[in-house]
C-alpha cells in the first residue's frame, strides 16, 4: 500500500473515531441535560418548601401565643368583653374572635352578624364532648375561611371554646413580609391564596415566569408558595444554555480536529512533494554534473595523449575545458549558495558599482555555447547608467541563471535580449527570450525552490530547480525585486529592479557586508 492510501486510511479512522465520539458526547450531553434539569428543579422545590415551612412555623407560633394569652385573660378576675377587645388590639393577626362556654352561650362578640352566627354554629357543631373534656385545638372551614378552634381550661366559667379567624392583610404585614421579605436570590417567591391570587411577592413578577409551586400545611390549607425565575433563568433555560455552550465547545473541538486533520494531510502532502522535488533535484544536479565532467575528461585525455594536430584545435579544446569548468563552477555555486540560504548563512558584499561590466562579463561567459547552439544575442545598455549598490559576483550568478534558462527554454526561435535601463533612480536589468513562455498561473510559483513547470515542453530539459529561487533571493537581498512577463508561446522577460543608493546607506554600503536571511 502506498503512502497516500495509507494516509487516507489513517485519516478515515481518526475521522470515524471523531464521529463516534461526537455521537457519544451528544447522548451523554442529553442525559446530563435531563439530570441537571431534575437537580435544578429539586433545588428550586427545596427553596420553595423551606419558604413554606418558615411561614407555616410563624403562623403556628403566632396561634400558640394567641391561645396562651387568651387562656391567661380567661383566668383573670376581670375577664370580659373589654379584656378581649384589649387582647385584639395587641394581636392584629386575627380579624375575628369567637368565645362560647360549654352550654353554648356566646360570650364574645357581644353583638354578631349573620356571618358570625354561621361561624359560631359551625364551631359548636364541630367540637366534640371529648375535646371539651380533654382540651386541644383543631382547624375547620366556615364560609370559605379557616377558623382555629381551641378549648381552653382555667376559666371561672369552665372550659371555653375559642374561635380565631386570621386577617389576610395582617397576615401579609405580620408574617409574610417579615418571614419572606428578606429572601435573597435570582428568583421571586409568591404566596398564592386558594383562588390563585398572589397575596405576597418578594419581587415584582412582571419579567418572571413560574417554575413550580409548593402547598402549605394545615395552617394555610389551599394556599401555596410559588417560585418564579426571571426570563431565561428557569432551570430548563439554564440547562439548555449550558448545553448549548457545551455543544458549541464540543463542535469547536471537532472542528479543530477536522482542521488539524486537513492541515496534517496538506502538510504531509507538501512534505511528500518536497521530498519528490528534492529527489528530482539530486537527479538533475547529478546529470548536470556528469555532462561537464565527461566533456572535461574527454578533452583533457585527448590533449594529454597529444592527439591534437594543430595549435588552433588545441586552443579550441582549451576553451571547451574553460567553458565546461565555468559551467561546473556555476552549478556548484548554485548548490552551495542554496545551501547557505537554507541555513541562513548567505552573505553579500554590497558596494556601489556599475551594472554594464557585469552584463558584458555574463554574455561573454556564454559566448561559446551561444555560438555553438546558434543563438542570436542582442545587448541593449542605456548609456550613463547610475551606479547602484550591488554584489558583483552575486548579480553575475543571478544573470547567468537567467541566460542559462533562456537558452534552455528557447525552442526553435533562438533569440535572447539582455538589456539595462534606468528605473527611477535605480537600474532595471532584463533578460528576454522568444521561447515557450510561462503561464500567468505559474509566475509566482516558478520562484519556489525545486519547482518546475509541469508541461510537456519542459519535460526533456533538466535543471536543478533552484536557479530562479536564487535569483529572487539575490535581488531581494539587494533591496530590489524580480518580475516576469510574457505569455505561453511568445517567450518570457525577467526584469531585475535594482534600487538606487539611498541617503544614509552610502557609508554603510562601502565595503559593507549584508547578511541575507
Amino acid at each position: 500500500m502506498g503512502a497516500r492510501p495509507a494516509l487516507l486510511l489513517l485519516f478515515g479512522a481518526v475521522l470515524s473515531a471523531a464521529v463516534v465520539l461526537a455521537a457519544l458526547g451528544y447522548l451523554s450531553l442529553r442525559r446530563w441535560e435531563v439530570a441537571a434539569e431534575l437537580q435544578l428543579r429539586e433545588q428550586a422545590r427545596d427553596t420553595a418548601a423551606m419558604a413554606a415551612e418558615k411561614v407555616e412555623m410563624a403562623v403556628v407560633r403566632a396561634e400558640q401565643d394567641a391561645i396562651a394569652s387568651l387562656q391567661a385573660i380567661a383566668a383573670a378576675p376581670d375577664f370580659g368583653p373589654p379584656a378581649i377587645e384589649a387582647w385584639r388590639a395587641r394581636n392584629p393577626l386575627f380579624g375575628a374572635v369567637y368565645l362560647c362556654d360549654r352550654h353554648g352561650r356566646v360570650l364574645y362578640p357581644v353583638q354578631w352578624s349573620r356571618d358570625d352566627a354561621e361561624v359560631i354554629r359551625a364551631l359548636r357543631g364541630e367540637i366534640s364532648e371529648r375535646l371539651w373534656d380533654r382540651g386541644g385545638r383543631r382547624r375547620l372551614e366556615a364560609r370559605g375561611q379557616v377558623i382555629l378552634a381551641a378549648v381552653i381550661p382555667g376559666s371561672s366559667r369552665g372550659p371555653l371554646l375559642v374561635g380565631l379567624r386570621r386577617d389576610d392583610q395582617a397576615l401579609y404585614r405580620e408574617v409574610l413580609e417579615k418571614t419572606l421579605g428578606g429572601t435573597e436570590g435570582k428568583g421571586a417567591l409568591a404566596v398564592l391564596d386558594g383562588s390563585g391570587r398572589a397575596v405576597f411577592t418578594s419581587e415584582p413578577l412582571d419579567p418572571t415566569a413560574p417554575v413550580l409551586t409548593v402547598p402549605f400545611g394545615e395552617a394555610l390549607p389551599d394556599w401555596r408558595v410559588a417560585l418564579y425565575q426571571p426570563a431565561g433563568l428557569s432551570p430548563r433555560d439554564m440547562v439548555r444554555r449550558q448545553s448549548m455552550i457545551f455543544m458549541a465547545a464540543f463542535a469547536l473541538l471537532l472542528l479543530m480536529i477536522a482542521a488539524g486533520l486537513v492541515a496534517t494531510y496538506r502538510l504531509m502532502g507538501r512534505e511528500s512533494e518536497i521530498a519528490r522535488l528534492k529527489s528530482d533535484f539530486v537527479a538533475n544536479v547529478s546529470h548536470d554534473l556528469k555532462t561537464p565532467l565527461a566533456l572535461i575528461r574527454m578533452f583533457a585525455e585527448t590533449l594529454e595523449m597529444d592527439r591534437v594536430p594543430d595549435e588552433r584545435r588545441r586552443r579550441e579544446y582549451y576553451a571547451v575545458l574553460t567553458r565546461e569548468s565555468e559551467r561546473l563552477s556555476r552549478l556548484i555555486d548554485n548548490v552551495l549558495d542554496f545551501s547557505r540560504i537554507e541555513s541562513g548563512r548567505q552573505r553579500y558584499e554590497i558596494v556601489p558599482g556599475p551594472v554594464e561590466p557585469i552584463l558584458h562579463d555574463v554574455v561573454e561567459s556564454f559566448r561559446h555555447p551561444i555560438e555553438q547552439q546558434g543563438f542570436a544575442v542582442e545587448t541593449a545598455i542605456e548609456p550613463d547608467l547610475p551606479d547602484v549598490p550591488l554584489d558583483g559576483e552575486a548579480l553575475k550568478q543571478a544573470l547567468a541563471n537567467l541566460v542559462d534558462n533562456a537558452m534552455k527554454y528557447s525552442g526553435d526561435r533562438r533569440r535572447i535580449r539582455v538589456a539595462a535601463r534606468r528605473d527611477g533612480g535605480g537600474v532595471a536589468v532584463e533578460v528576454a527570450d522568444e521561447g515557450i513562455g510561462i503561464p500567468v498561473s505559474e509566475r509566482e510559483r516558478i520562484f519556489e525552490k525545486f519547482y518546475r513547470i509541469g508541461r510537456s515542453e519542459t519535460q526533456g530539459r533538466r535543471g536543478s530547480g533552484v536557479g530562479l529561487a536564487l535569483v529572487k533571493h539575490i535581488v531581494e537581498a539587494h533591496g530590489g525585486r524580480v518580475t516576469v512577463d510574457g505569455r505561453p508561446g511568445e517567450g518570457s522577460r525577467f526584469t531585475l529592479h535594482l534600487p538606487p543608493q539611498r541617503t544614509g546607506q552610502g557609508e554603510r554600503a562601502q565595503g559593507g557586508v549584508v547578511i541575507a536571511r
